[in-house]
């Protein structure tokens, strides 16, 4: 018997080396007992180390399908004990029958299939349903969440994460390991306890003890700790999480599973939307003016924010830019009424003057505080193309600051699958002065749109 210790819980690379070792030495898969650095239980008598194993001559090699690694890659992040032993006997049984993988009927098949499966649905969940809440205030700012996956999947995920919001720092609390992003790397360290889980009375000693960045630990100044003093810092990113588990943080995975999130329900959502205080611009403006269209929209138009008329009638895109967002998707052969219309910044930002309010550009953290609500919609939704209008909008879909000349009038891959769509928004078509610059920049708007005219029609004759 031999027993094989791996670093982690998804050491794959210490489980892929020890499995080929093993499967070239030809040890079968009853022979061989698997476990994880520090939860191992001591040797017993018969049991030896795999390194003690000969060395292999330099020909000695096998090959597996490729799709078995991908298989592999998710399976290992299961939390089932089970998964090292099972993964290597379906290796050793690839040495033999290359084309396993193909027999769904197979027991040892459809187990790792359906780990893969799971821990691909909680990736998933955790992507759709994290919420930064902000720490601190400004430039001191720092971004947490909490979230409890079923399988180990923190550190497969939290690259998704740091492309999406690579300009804000976040940590990322979970009982089994931290993700930390300071706009630069990612960086891990250990899960909060059962006993030490997030709870009224003691988010901010949690945060304080174990997730501040390094350099809040460091920094001395009167004004940093006057910030970590000032209330309970964490009671928002506490609020949202009993909204999202019912009203109770569960320390039990499956039971968030079981319930349908907020994010199916667009009326519900909506109405959450109508209460949000994230920014201060709610003070000013009329209302929240959420996003419209069908529930089955293939297509998500997001723009900057409404405008006067919009915040008026609390409805998007119904004033001047609407009107002409409408003739160019005529136009482009999109139809309006399968589209789902939204704004990146709910509240209409404005400077008054006189009985006039002049709109003005929302600014980086009121895009990012309003940035849960398009996550939202597009959970809801669940569009196959993304149509950011303007630099905001562009700014919200990809996390980032995003120039408009450089991906203006191509399809991109985004993180999650779908594809996005720069273009100008109408309204700066409106501002145009030049008549004749007006006409042409119209037209390559249209044309913009073409490609999402495109995109709609393939997805009809799919259904």
């Amino acid at each position: 018997m031999y027993l094989i210790t791996l670093d982690s819980e998804t050491d794959f690379d210490g489980w892929r080396k020890a499995a080929r070792t093993l499967a070239l030495h030809q040890v079968a898969p009853t022979d061989v007992t698997w476990g994880v650095q520090g939860q191992t239980e001591p040797l017993a008598p018969g049991l030896s180390e795999a390194p003690s194993l000969p060395p292999i001559e330099t020909e000695s090699t096998f090959s597996v399908p490729a799709n078995f690694i991908e298989l592999a890659h998710l399976a290992i992040l299961h939390r089932d004990g089970e998964r090292f032993a099972l993964l290597y006997r379906l290796l050793w049984r690839l040495k033999a029958d290359h084309d396993l993988l193909e027999t769904m009927s197979d027991p040892d098949v459809v187990q790792a299939a359906a780990m893969a499966g799971s821990v691909h649905r909680d990736a998933q969940r955790m992507r759709d349903l994290v919420r930064f809440r902000e720490i601190g205030r400004e430039q001191k700012a720092h971004y947490a969440a909490w979230f409890e996956p079923e399988h180990h999947i923190v550190q497969f995920v939290a690259p998704f994460f740091a492309r999406r919001y690579a300009d804000m720092p976040w940590s990322i609390l979970t009982p089994d390991v931290c993700a930390h992003w300071d706009g630069h790397a990612i960086s891990f360290t250990p899960g909060i306890s059962q006993t030490e889980m997030p709870a009224p009375g003691r988010l901010e000693e949690t945060w304080r003890r174990h997730f501040r960045p390094k350099a809040l630990h460091e920094d001395t100044s009167k004004q940093r700790r006057r910030n970590l003093q000032e209330g309970s810092i964490l009671e928002p990113l506490l609020a949202d999480a009993e909204r999202w588990t019912g009203g109770r943080i569960s320390p039990r995975p499956e039971a968030v599973m079981r319930r349908k999130p907020a994010t199916d329900d667009l009326k519900a959502l909506r109405e959450e939307a109508a209460h949000c205080r994230a920014c201060p611009l709610y003070k000013d403006a009329t209302q929240t003016v959420f996003g419209e269209g069908p529930k089955d929209a293939t297509i998500m138009l997001v723009g900057e924010q409404p405008g006067d008329k919009e915040d008026l009638a609390g409805h998007p895109f119904v004033g001047p830019a609407g009107q002409m967002l409408d003739r160019a998707l005529a136009e482009a052969g999109v139809d309006r009424k399968k589209v789902y219309v939204t704004n990146a910044v709910k509240h209409f930002k404005f400077v008054p003057r006189g009985k006039i309010r002049l709109h003005q550009k929302p600014a980086t953290p009121e895009i990012r505080a309003c940035r849960q609500w398009y996550e939202r919609e597009v959970s809801a939704i669940q569009p196959d193309l993304i149509v950011a209008m303007g630099a905001t909008a562009a700014q919200s879909v990809f996390g980032k600051i995003t120039p408009i000349g450089k991906t203006r009038g191509r399809l991109i891959d985004l993180p999650d699958g779908r594809k996005a769509l720069v273009t100008v928004h109408p309204s700066y078509l409106l501002r145009l002065p030049d008549p004749a610059a007006k006409v042409l920049e119209y037209q390559r708007f249209v044309e913009d749109l073409k490609i999402a005219a495109g995109l709609q029609k393939k997805s009809a004759h799919a259904a």
